[in-house]
């Protein structure tokens, strides 16, 4: 059976020009997740990974390689994990597949390689830049944060995290460790958002 592995970084964000080439006949794994969650940590990640296991997939499709993580040794490692398993990787955007006759593809290792490495170097010089920028608009007065010993009120401090409220608002398993993960932000956020909802839900009885 053939698959398609779908992901995006956040709940809101769209999904159709990764299903562009999808075909009728996919099973379809779609995770709205940060690149920086190792693949086997990933809510369809690891269903994918399970139907691997019972042989239930034999090809599977991606738009580009970045779908399968941000970091270079997780992305080798999936791809490990499918070809032990016999399982062609298909990567749309450079038209290769990881395995010719029941072999693994040299040219294709190299290419993903490479582009494994770069989007991990672009992701760390997002970061990078992101806060150069905050401390640029700091010095110049021009930083939009709040500041210090300033009160934020409960919504708007919601607003901001519409990712964990999905999480915690779904009938899941998840603990607020894999949350806090899943969303890129910390425990004591999670939690936060919690007890807002919380004492949001007490305020309506």
């Amino acid at each position: 059976m053939k698959a398609r592995y779908i992901r995006v970084s956040t709940l809101n964000q769209n999904i159709e020009r990764q299903l562009a080439k999808q075909h009728p006949d996919e099973i379809l794994y779609i995770d709205k997740i940060s690149g920086a969650v190792p693949f086997h940590q990933r809510p369809q990640g690891i269903n994918m990974i399970e139907d691997i296991s019972t042989a239930k997939i034999s090809y599977l499709s991606i738009s580009s390689i970045d779908r399968l993580g941000r970091n270079t040794l997780d992305v080798l490692q999936t791809i490990e994990i499918l070809h032990k398993n016999l399982i062609c990787l298909k990567v749309d955007n450079l038209g290769l597949e990881s395995m010719t006759s029941g072999k693994e593809n040299p040219t294709f290792k190299l290419i993903v390689s490479v582009l494994a490495n770069i989007s991990e170097m672009e992701r760390d010089t997002m970061l990078e830049r992101q806060k150069e920028g905050i401390a640029i608009a700091k010095a110049k007065g021009l930083y939009k944060g709040r500041e210090r010993n300033t009160v934020e009120t409960p919504d708007k401090f919601l607003d901001k995290y519409p990712n964990v409220i999905a999480y915690l608002k779904k009938k899941n398993t998840h603990s607020l460790k894999d949350i806090a993960k899943l969303s890129d932000c910390s425990i004591n956020t999670v939690l936060k958002v919690k007890r807002y909802l919380t004492d949001s839900a007490a305020e309506k009885y």
